[in-house]
């Protein structure tokens, strides 16, 4: 799951310094090891299964020993996962932290001991990541709110009354990033009204909570993530809303796909990650922080909307989804 923001964290030429000053000694780069790299996934799902993807095709380029635990969207399993790694004495820990705040201890515990801290997909306060890269958020909710601009102007005579589903309550800065994204895109359009802003990430709950929101007869709801655009879709088509629903998203699967080109026109369409692209990096510091190079402290990632319509776009997409597929 998927921040606009400054991301933390040294270049590898400020590193050395930082784990001096904290009594850590830094390790001497040995270009004949193999670079172990600890990787901590936040949970199982399709963005960070893509993440895992790419990480392990970079680490099989580059020769690094990769070894991947989940954190199963459990803090204190993060934590356990980071401290284990740190005993371990890996080379580097890569991590999509949980909390910018809550994760920072353990891996701030992780740099004192000479291990390089890279972040991927959310970012953590303080100074703490060696190297830190992530999406735009806030792109990624403007280009779908751009295309429900298009639609509402294109389709409904530029009136529409819209229900946004989102997760800033789960990941503030990422959701709310997204969320104000998509409504910035809205901006100046007297005829389109917010009905509704809850948050619902999960599949089952987005359902729900939408199959509920539909009795403010929204004309366009937006999901802020996968799990929520495949509740919206589902409550759409439940309550025989096709035609009269349309629904965008943000993230990608190879169900959002399917709806995407599913004759009943909801899903209209979702603005994606490079989650495959983020684990290439994140991997690549690693390695580049280990054998001792200097690199720049953060990467971000621009989205990329996919659009009901475009069959060359689509099947590209489904391409990809397939070659990283386990």
């Amino acid at each position: 799951m998927r921040r606009m923001r400054s991301f933390p964290g040294f270049a590898a030429s400020l590193a050395a310094a930082f784990m001096m000053s904290c009594g850590a000694t830094p390790r001497a780069p040995d270009a004949a090891k193999k670079p172990k790299i600890g990787v901590v996934l936040m949970q199982q799902d399709q963005f960070f299964r893509l993440n895992e993807a790419g990480m392990r095709a970079a680490a099989a380029r580059l020769g690094a020993d990769l070894r991947v635990q989940n954190a199963a969207g459990a803090l204190d399993k993060e934590v356990s996962i980071v401290e284990t790694f740190t005993a371990q004495h890996v080379d580097a820990i890569l991590v999509s932290p949980l909390s910018s705040e809550g994760s920072a201890p353990a891996l701030r515990r992780a740099r004192e001991a000479g291990i390089h801290v890279v972040t991927y997909n959310n970012a953590l306060a303080g100074e703490v990541a060696n190297y830190a890269v992530a999406s735009d958020q806030a792109s990624l909710g403007f280009a779908s709110g751009r295309a429900a601009r298009a639609y509402i102007e294109t389709k409904l005579g530029g009136t529409a009354r819209v229900a946004l589903i989102g997760f800033a309550s789960q990941l503030p800065e990422q959701g709310g990033a997204r969320q104000q994204g998509f409504k910035s895109a809205l901006l100046g359009m007297p005829g389109v009204t917010i009905v509704a802003e809850q948050d619902a990430w999960e599949a089952a709950q987005a359902a729900s909570v939408i199959g509920e929101l539909l009795a403010k007869t929204p004309d366009v709801v937006w999901a802020a993530n996968e799990g929520g655009t495949v509740g919206a879709v589902t409550a759409v088509r439940n309550a025989g809303a096709a035609g009269k629903v349309a629904v965008f998203g943000t993230d990608l699967s190879a169900q959002l796909l399917d709806f995407l080109e599913a004759p009943d026109g909801i899903l209209q369409a979702v603005t994606a990650q490079a989650p495959v692209e983020m684990g290439t990096k994140a991997v690549e510091a690693a390695v580049d922080l280990t054998s001792g190079k200097s690199i720049a402290p953060s990467g971000v990632l621009p989205g990329k909307l996919f659009a009901r319509g475009d069959a060359a776009g689509l099947a590209t997409a489904r391409a990809g989804l397939a070659s990283a597929a386990p």
